[in-house]
């Protein structure tokens, strides 16, 4: 009677076998053969990424989303409110990155040796840009300062009683509900000082450097990049954007992108 192979055995030799011919291992691994499948490290060593599949799988790169846009552009608001805002609840926070800059069609001047702003729907409109350049710097962290900026953007006015002294009472409301460890005084000393004009200078030249050159807002980046179909697409559909250009494994929020339209923005 023939000798009986235990199936760890056989398990062990079709393992082998398909990598490295006469149960030699491959070149560069230097693990035995029970531990090919300990880590990613050692089954790249060993050739036998594609027989473990208990490893987890490499960490994609986030989707890198920038929005220019300024605060009383009605477009703008739309597209913050109820694409962006939504897909970023949607979407793991490892899935997407956002960049908010804040000054759209803006115009920047020196007068007398200061920087002085001039905004397309007005001096709120420059005060609400600062405003929100504000609340990111202070709270520092995307997920403290974008549910405040929703807040803002969601009102009937984003700048309402912005002039009151001490300024934003509005805000106010909106740091007592999203953000109540941040004090409204650091706010409001950003906007009403240096801070706030050198935040707005910042944004200024981030919005000057973009190429191609903006030409209404919101203004659109994917992975550092425009063309008139990401516009399009992301306006449409940002979801199914962003789902479709993410590499690693899909959520269950992900579906297929709607078809793209044109976007009509707040134009120069």
């Amino acid at each position: 009677m023939a000798p009986t192979v235990p199936l760890a055995v056989l398990a062990l030799v079709a393992l082998v076998a398909p990598v490295a011919p006469g149960l030699g291992a491959a070149p560069g691994c230097d693990s035995p053969a029970h531990r090919w499948c300990s880590s990613r490290d050692a089954a790249v060593a060993c050739q036998v990424e594609s027989r473990c599949p208990s490893l987890p799988r490499p960490a994609a790169a986030p989707v890198q989303l920038s929005l220019y846009y300024e605060s009383l552009c009605p477009a703008c608001r739309e597209f913050l409110v109820m694409k962006l805002f939504s897909t970023w609840l949607l979407l793991p926070h490892e899935m997407l990155s956002i960049t908010l800059v804040p000054y759209g069609n803006a115009q920047e001047r020196n007068v007398s040796g200061k920087l002085d702003f001039q905004c397309q729907h007005g001096p709120k409109e420059c005060l609400g840009n600062m405003m929100e350049a504000c609340l990111m710097h202070e709270a520092k962290n995307f997920s403290t300062y974008f549910p405040l900026i929703f807040c803002l953007e969601s009102g009937s006015s984003v700048t309402e009683n912005l002039e009151a002294r001490p300024p934003v009472p509005c805000a106010r409301q909106c740091l007592q509900i999203y953000a109540p460890e941040l004090e409204s005084g650091r706010v409001a000393a950003c906007v009403q000082g240096d801070t706030g004009v050198a935040l707005m200078h910042h944004n200024a030249q981030l919005t000057e450097a973009l190429d191609p050159p903006h030409q209404y807002v919101p203004w659109i980046t994917v992975n550092g990049k425009h063309t008139d179909e990401l516009q399009a697409q992301a306006e449409a559909s940002l979801l199914g954007l962003v789902c479709h250009l993410y590499q690693g494994e899909k959520p269950e929020a992900c579906g297929g992108s709607k078809a793209p339209k044109i976007p009509s923005g707040c134009r120069r």
